[in-house]
């Protein structure tokens, strides 16, 4: 006969193992079933973002790759919103399907100079450099010289709508009339070697076709179409003029800062990062270098509740990017060519 004690020590024996081997399979079973309602929720949320940024693909071999890319960018952000601090957030929005090589080639526009360019026409004037009384904050959108946020679509045309509402601010501080402009004209009309419309151009040979041109017609007689076509001269009734631009002093914060102090500048930065990208609250300080690509329009500055220093800029990517449209872009940072380059290339026309 076994003992009772032998008996009962079996028994938990037993039970122990047991629970051990349920312990084991609880884990198998959660892990097994955590990943497809894992990657079930990544589907449902690549489903609503389609639907919110209306993205149709041709066949279910484009879609599986689109989520891919997708939910690789996801996880990126999510994880970058959850790490340390940094002073800006990163959303989900709609370039979030795309590689950054497609980004760059569909969101890109801007051409660097030409040495011909440089050497013929380069301004020898900055009528702001004895500026010394600035105010601390400036946002011309307050001012009303600033019109709606506008989207490029996919032509790489940033540099007609940086022109554009440089010269929209300029027309309504001289006229006391803000005007929305027209973009297209640019597109069309201003094929020169330099700015090749959707394919890139450079804000300085804008102001100067717009010069030469004798003005720049209205968005609403010559609207936007987001691709290249043939220039139309009837629609193309000047409704703004400018006697031409000057460029702010290269890699110069400060020269920068007395320019936007007195109207909207036209600038160039590296606007192809994957930060920037997905940028969309607070003061941006991302990792981004100085080859311009990118072209935006600088309309004010200021300091945030946290005292960081920033440039206020306004991008053309709709408002569905960003603070509705805008960028704060760190300002005087150590680099002497600014954030992203900002302070390489800066023009603003003169009307």
């Amino acid at each position: 006969m076994i003992p009772n004690n032998l008996t009962s020590m079996a028994k938990n024996l037993c039970q122990k193992i047991c629970l051990a081997h349920l312990l084991v399979l609880s884990v198998w079973i959660s892990h097994a079933l955590c990943r497809p309602l894992n990657e079930e929720h990544m589907l449902k949320r690549h489903e609503e973002w389609m639907a919110r940024h209306s993205r149709v693909y041709p066949d279910a071999a484009e879609k599986e790759k689109r989520y891919a890319i997708f939910k690789e960018n996801v996880e990126r952000i999510e994880a970058f919103n959850n790490g340390v601090e940094k002073g800006y957030k990163l959303g989900v929005n709609k370039f979030a399907d795309l590689t950054n090589e497609e980004f760059r080639s569909l969101r890109s526009g801007y051409k660097r100079l030409s040495f011909k360019l440089m050497s013929d026409s380069k301004p020898t004037s900055f009528r702001y450099g004895n500026v010394t009384a600035m105010p601390t904050v400036m946002d011309w959108r307050k001012k009303g010289a600033v019109t709606s946020v506008k989207n490029q679509g996919t032509c790489g045309c940033c540099w007609a709508f940086s022109a554009v509402a440089a010269i929209e601010g300029i027309t309504q501080l001289k006229k006391g009339k803000l005007i929305s402009l027209s973009e297209q004209q640019l597109v069309d009309c201003d094929i020169n070697g330099e700015d090749e419309g959707c394919e890139g151009g450079f804000m300085n040979s804008a102001f100067q076709f717009i010069k030469s041109n004798h003005g720049l017609a209205t968005e609403a007689n010559y609207p936007y179409q987001g691709s290249e076509g043939t220039c139309k001269k009837k629609e193309a009734t000047p409704a703004a003029t400018i006697n031409g631009y000057e460029a702010v002093p290269v890699n110069n914060e400060k020269a920068l800062l007395q320019a936007v102090a007195n109207q909207p500048v036209s600038v160039g930065i590296e606007g192809s990062g994957w930060d920037f990208r997905f940028y969309e609250s607070g003061v941006f300080s991302g990792v981004c270098g100085t080859h311009l690509d990118h072209a935006v329009t600088a309309i004010g500055y200021g300091t945030s509740s946290a005292g960081t220093k920033y440039w206020l800029v306004k991008n053309s990517w709709g408002t569905d990017w960003g603070e509705n449209g805008y960028m704060r872009l760190k300002r005087d940072v150590t680099a002497k060519q600014g954030l992203c380059g900002v302070a390489m290339k800066a023009s603003y026309p003169i009307a």
